[in-house]
């Protein structure tokens, strides 16, 4: 009991951040007491952080690459091209921005479209003087989210849900097809509707000069796209995305800094390098709560559930997973869940309806996903802030709906 109180305290300071403090420090204070206590030897800790190493090179990969295409001017051409395009409509800036946070989520994963996003749609919401830019930056928060089960590699939590039994592409591809297109659909229908009067109210320049981009800033792009197809490449051949994420985002920070002769210090030390002890933290904390018997209750208990009814326990555990990831935050929930279905031996629906919940769940409120946590980070840097309390009034609104229409998807029309 002990355990999971101090699970809970440090997941609880996580979320509400007492006295402003970061995240990482109540993460990585819960796991030091456990591990002081004794209630969780080291060595076992020590495998706890082991445990996530891939997340943390897919991390490393995709900060260091999102700023260095900020350094080089990447995001400010983009944001100039996208609101040229917009042709003064702020209800086509906003379908521009959905259709490319959309495609970034797809492919270069959720955790991508907080970290590279963001800072783009900052951006272009400043060149082209919007009156109120959360409208837009909104849409990186919650396409971050709803599309982030398109693909394997569209969410690092998705690999935490299967482990070594990840399906191939070919199979993934027709279960989760008309689940993600629901969801992409129903959260672009309610976040619009949501926005409407700030977007009516709202007025954009037509006319905005595109900077040239420099061969750099060319680079970092090119970058991108290749992490792309090495992360597109990976989940084909069942390889996992950190190690291949983190040399794509090294080798491309490299190749701009040779170009261009500068020192590596400024690039380096702009990073938001905290996440990765939150993380940390994090997995030190669920290897705790495993340590206890939790995950096997669990894993029991989904077992005999799913026994007498797959379809009932699919439903029921997709949207309870959904609600507790807005509790425990999706990256210690989906370890949970991914250790008990993997021990329960569950169809593929009862699992694939909780990788749904784990997905979509997280866009109830800020501390949901570490997508969300990421996108609060990137709008600090950008002097913008989001409440909690705001934050939940829209994502009650837009979750639910397409959640269930996402379930919906993967039960009933297969």
């Amino acid at each position: 009991m002990w355990t999971w109180g101090i699970a809970a305290l440090a997941t609880a300071g996580v979320i509400i951040r007492p006295f402003d403090w970061p995240e990482f420090i109540w993460a990585v204070a819960g796991a030091a007491v456990l591990v002081v206590a004794g209630l969780l030897p080291w060595h076992d800790a020590l495998a706890g952080i082991g445990k996530g190493t891939d997340v943390y090179l897919f991390l490393t990969g995709m900060m260091l690459l999102s700023e260095i295409a900020r350094e080089e001017g990447l995001f400010d051409w983009l944001a100039a091209v996208a609101t040229k395009r917009a042709k003064g409509s702020p209800q086509r800036l906003f379908l521009l921005i959905y259709a490319v946070g959309t495609v970034v989520t797809i492919f270069l994963s959720n955790d991508a479209a907080a970290v590279v996003l963001t800072p783009a749609v900052a951006a272009a919401v400043k060149t082209a003087k919007a009156k109120d830019p959360l409208p837009y930056l909104f849409i990186c928060a919650f396409i971050a989210n709803a599309a982030s089960f398109v693909l394997p590699i569209s969410n690092p939590a998705n690999l935490v849900i299967y482990g070594a039994h990840m399906p191939p592409l070919l199979q993934w591809l027709p279960r989760f097809a008309i689940p993600s297109v629901l969801s992409i659909v129903a959260t672009y229908a309610v976040l619009r509707f949501a926005q409407r009067g700030a977007l009516a109210g709202d007025s954009i320049e037509s006319e905005v000069e595109v900077p040239e981009l420099k061969n750099t800033g060319k680079l970092a792009g090119a970058g991108i796209v290749v992490t792309a197809l090495a992360l597109l490449a990976s989940s084909a051949l069942d390889i996992q995305l950190g190690l291949p994420t983190a040399v794509c985002g090294i080798a491309t920070v490299a190749a701009v800094l040779i170009l261009k002769r500068a020192n590596p210090w400024n690039t380096v030390t702009s990073v938001s390098w905290a996440v990765l002890p939150l993380v940390a933290g994090l997995f030190v904390l669920v290897e705790a709560l495993d340590k206890t018997g939790l995950i096997r209750m669990i894993s029991d208990a989904l077992h005999d559930a799913a026994r007498a009814s797959a379809g009932e326990t699919a439903w029921g555990a997709g949207v309870l997973i959904a609600f507790l990831c807005n509790i425990l935050n999706n990256l210690p929930a989906g370890l949970i869940a991914g250790n008990a279905v993997q021990s329960a031996h569950v169809s593929d629906q009862v699992t694939s309806a909780i990788l749904i919940g784990v997905d979509i769940g997280p866009n109830l409120s800020v501390t949901g996903s570490l997508a969300t946590i990421l996108w609060l980070t990137a709008l600090k840097r950008e002097g913008v802030s989001v409440g909690a309390g705001q934050f939940l009034k829209l994502g009650i609104l837009v979750m639910p709906p397409a959640l269930i229409l996402a379930l919906a998807g993967l039960i009933v029309l297969h």
